[in-house]
């Protein structure tokens, strides 16, 4: 009884020591791949978005169908009397969105963006809020953005899950829960 488990114990041993790496030759390594040409980067001017009229900016319909200012502008908003402090996590997740008679949806994320912080909206019919694309908190006031960090809206807390303000036309809008 006693060779039978001294017998099994040394083929034990032996299976062990036959699947262990160390004990069974050299390593085998992948060679190194060879490094990858890359071509360089050529930088210069862009092109004007409308190339029949260069430099000039093309005025287009606010929300409430006025033309909004050529000069990059945002109408001033005031912050309300009962505006509450506000921190970047009071604004994430998903909100409903008001303005005109648009609503849809608004998202927001704490991924760095152009601008801020990442937004997106879903169901909006307007241009300027399918727009948004960013979103800030310039102190007590909530700023959306869009794609080119241009001021979509400005808000400010009016009470608990609610945030009113205008849009950079003037047109009322509401982002809340």
């Amino acid at each position: 009884m006693k060779r039978a488990a001294n017998l099994g114990l040394v083929v034990g041993l032996v299976i062990l020591a036959a699947g262990c790496q160390r004990l069974s030759g050299g390593p085998n390594y992948a060679a190194p791949l060879p490094a990858t040409p890359t071509t360089p980067v050529n930088s210069g001017a862009l092109q004007p978005l409308d190339p029949a009229v260069p430099g000039t900016e093309t005025a287009t319909a606010g929300l409430d169908g006025t033309a909004p200012t050529t000069d990059g502008a945002v109408a001033a908003v005031t912050p309300p009397a009962n505006a509450q402090q506000v921190g970047r996590t009071d604004l994430l997740g998903g909100w409903k969105l008001a303005s005109g008679a648009d609503n849809c949806m608004a998202f927001m994320t704490l991924t760095t963006w152009s601008g801020g912080y990442r937004a997106n909206t879903r169901g909006c019919a307007t241009p300027v809020l399918t727009g948004i694309s960013a979103w800030d908190l310039n102190g007590n006031q909530v700023v959306l953005k869009d794609g080119s960090g241009q001021t979509v809206a400005q808000l400010y807390s009016s009470q608990s899950g609610r945030f009113d303000g205008q849009t950079a036309t003037g047109v009322p809008v509401s982002l809340y829960r």
